[in-house]
């Protein structure tokens, strides 16, 4: 089995960074319950909720890197095209194969054998394109085949979640396949894993 490979990254020290800004809240938060207590914390609280979205989405980021590299060497190709379709608003649901073989679990599915770019991954989902409204299959640097079905998760998830969102989930509930998903409400860009849902930052490339 191909092992996780990660090296170190300026998108590393960012997470780093807002690690440390969070714990020095908290720090600064408990010295004011201490010394303070006239001095409301709810604002605070506020500020690292915020701060904790921002870090959780920076970490999906960094680990969605390390979970593709060992698996393709267009990841670059990935993240523009996800960058650009969650800007776009364009929805889109890429499977990338790992370990597992996925042939019981995708169906119907258009055969495509074509090279992997951004590009070509864009057109595919371009509202109107026949092949947008179903999952991508990519295997290493090839992207094999449009318009396949996944199953969709069981397990009881938020009612807001559309289709798209519920499949990734149920196929990675099967699979160590990891799957890229963009919401055509919202522009947000998130992959799950393992049964997991996690958002992409989607202010920065995923690189």
């Amino acid at each position: 089995m191909q092992q996780e490979n990660c090296d170190i990254s300026p998108m590393k020290e960012q997470l780093k960074q807002q690690l440390r800004h969070i714990s020095a809240e908290i720090e600064c938060s408990l010295d004011t319950l201490d010394n303070d207590e006239n001095n409301c914390l709810l604002s605070r609280f506020d500020e690292i909720r915020e701060a904790f979205k921002q870090v959780e989405s920076i970490a999906a980021s960094f680990y969605l890197q390390c979970y593709l590299s060992s698996f393709t060497s267009h990841y670059l190709d990935l993240s523009i095209c996800i960058q650009h379709l969650s800007e776009r608003r364009h929805g889109a649901l890429i499977v990338i194969q790992r370990n597992d073989l996925l042939d019981m679990f995708m169906h119907s599915g258009i055969r495509l054998e074509a090279t992997l770019t951004y590009s070509l991954l864009e057109a595919i989902f371009y509202p109107g394109n026949p092949l947008h409204d179903g999952a991508l299959l990519i295997q290493s640097d090839r992207i094999i085949s449009a318009a396949n079905v996944l199953p969709v998760s069981n397990i009881t998830v938020e009612k807001k979640m559309g289709t798209r969102h519920r499949a990734a989930i149920g196929l990675t509930e099967r699979t160590d396949a990891l799957v890229l998903v963009v919401s055509e409400e919202t522009g947000q860009a998130s992959f799950a894993y393992k049964g997991i849902l996690h958002p992409i930052n989607s202010l920065d490339p995923m690189i």
